[in-house]
């Protein structure tokens, strides 16, 4: 195997023997498999709809499966084997289908058996491509499409579609089999930021249009005296029949790490039985999982391989996959998910082990920063606030993580945090107070609502006439795995400058390619503390 996705591969050149994360080599080799056959599906695709003919199974199937590739969501063989067969099966039928079908590997092989697709997952991975430079572009761009995928995935779960994203995707991903040049895989890269930025409005929309804006919400992170469950993830709708399931049956509910954000939203806080947050960000889960003491229910990725003591208590749903845990199946003709397995285990549980107390406070997405926008104005231009420091992204669990931390710690009082992912965990329960009403960490949301974080650049660069660079916001960006990338690509195509992204940069980002990043936007790397302060400014 060889992978490199995610920031905390093995000693930041690339996992060789198993993944850091704890995927094992087969499976590994096996997602490398399964995005060969995808790249085949999307040349064919496309051919097809040249043809007039349109295939949505297709485009779903490809966003479904590039999310199960990512960085902590599924881990399990026999699901990447099923998959591969799946998708080789769909790639024929619109080879079938279509006049003319083109002469590339990825559409035209067929295995023999299981044997033969193990064999030939050795052959299709990341060191097939050999010219470094065209590799690092080449999995810059498969990145940012995963994260695509992610996203486009929830979107879709809530009805919401794009056919150019669809298109988009299959464009990136089959342009990843031809002998394009440096520029052109540059262009397709930069583009892939274009569309993150289509595909954040669309998740936006999706999750807005059926739950209401965010609004400021005190979450508890205590507990209740009842069994819980704990609902881990991403999926909104996956929450909503959760809830829906639970309710009048005395078992409790709670989020758990990206989950957070759902308790901002006004359609939840009809559950009474909804009590706040559990934990804190995905790779605290060992410990904590195990003493929530009731059951978990995982919605999308950041699956941290379970502990024997918990492992009977952790369910799965979508794309998540682990070998030996509970599945709940999909969704079949338009009725909810079944949650009554993982419901009539909670009855049999204790409550939560409580872990702390009081609240934390939530819910400044867009539509609530837009609708301060004059307070915040006033503010900016008093000098209460000098300055808007952005630290999204992910949290991850190396010790080097605490560097996000003390820098919250360390900015002066006049400056106020925008946040959204799991990167927050890092100092979302820091008593930094507020100015002027306006707390000192603003918490968008889910690492999707960094799309809110976008909105508000935008609408204040209007406001005040000027171009986003020129803002007072500063980026000090946290990545861990395939949507960070994506965002970090959003940013980029808005032409944001001057990123500080850490703990440490992509191993899959060669020095060439390092040296155009840092020429054209000027991205570093974080250093200390006292040198980033000093460097974006910041020292009080």
């Amino acid at each position: 195997m060889f992978c490199y996705q995610c920031e905390e591969t093995n000693k930041g050149e690339g996992c060789t023997i198993a993944g850091v994360c704890g995927k094992k080599d087969e499976v590994s080799n096996l997602q490398d498999m399964l995005i060969y056959v995808l790249k085949g599906i999307s040349i064919s695709n496309i051919e097809a709809k040249k043809q007039g003919i349109k295939n949505e199974k297709a485009d779903i199937f490809i966003v479904n499966e590039l999310f199960s590739t990512i960085t902590n969501t599924n881990f399990d063989k026999k699901y990447f084997l099923n998959k591969i067969k799946e998708a080789l099966k769909l790639r024929n039928n619109i080879n079938n289908e279509i006049s003319k079908v083109q002469n590339y590997d990825a559409v035209t092989w067929n295995p023999k058996d299981d044997e033969d697709i193990l064999r030939k997952a050795k052959e299709v991975g990341i060191l097939s491509t050999e010219n470094e430079d065209i590799r690092s572009l080449q999995y810059l761009l498969i990145y940012g499409i995963k994260g695509i995928a992610a996203y486009v995935h929830h979107a879709y779960e809530l009805g919401k579609k794009d056919e150019e994203i669809f298109n988009f995707m299959q464009e990136g991903l089959s342009a990843t089999l031809k002998e394009l040049s440096a520029d052109e895989l540059t262009s397709l890269v930069l583009k892939c930021g274009e569309y993150g930025v289509k595909t954040l409005a669309l998740l936006d929309d999706a999750n807005t249009s059926t739950y209401g804006h965010p609004e400021p919400t005190d979450v508890n992170i205590g507990v209740g005296k009842n069994p819980g469950i704990l609902i881990s993830g991403h999926d909104l709708k996956d929450l909503k029949e959760l809830l829906d399931q639970t309710e009048g049956t005395g078992v409790d509910v709670y989020t758990h790490g990206e989950m957070l954000p759902s308790n901002a939203y006004p359609y939840f806080k009809k559950y009474k039985h909804f009590i706040g947050n559990y934990g804190n960000a995905w790779w605290k889960q060992k410990e904590e999982f195990e003493r929530f003491n009731g059951p978990i229910l995982l919605t999308s990725n950041c699956l941290v391989p379970p502990k024997e003591t918990y492992k009977d208590r952790v369910y799965m749903t979508g794309v998540v996959g682990f070998e030996g845990l509970k599945f709940i199946p999909d969704r079949m003709n338009e009725k909810q998910k079944d949650f009554s397995s993982i419901i009539n285990h909670a009855k049999k549980c204790n409550p939560p082990e409580q872990l702390e107390d009081g609240n934390i406070t939530i819910g400044f997405a867009h539509n609530t920063l837009i609708n301060s926008a004059d307070k915040i104005l006033d503010a900016i231009k008093s000098g209460d606030i000098k300055q808007f420091v952005v630290m999204a992204g992910c949290d991850g669990r190396h010790k080097e993580r605490d560097y996000y931390t003390e820098f919250a710690k360390k900015l002066p009082r006049d400056s106020v945090i925008l946040t959204a992912g799991c990167a927050k965990y890092r100092y979302n329960k820091l008593k930094l107070g507020d100015i002027g009403g306006i707390p000192r960490v603003i918490d968008a949301g889910q690492c999707n609502d960094s799309y809110s974080l976008v909105v508000i650049a935008k609408k204040l660069a209007e406001i005040l006439k000027v171009d986003i660079n020129d803002l007072p916001i500063i980026y000090n960006i946290a990545w861990y795995e395939q949507k960070a990338v994506l965002v970090l690509l959003a940013l980029l195509s808005l032409g944001v400058k001057n990123i500080i992204l850490g703990p440490k940069l992509p191993a899959f980002v060669s020095q060439n390619v390092l040296n155009v990043l840092v020429e054209n936007f000027k991205i570093r790397p974080n250093s200390s503390i006292e040198e980033d302060l000093k460097t974006l400014k910041l020292v009080a």
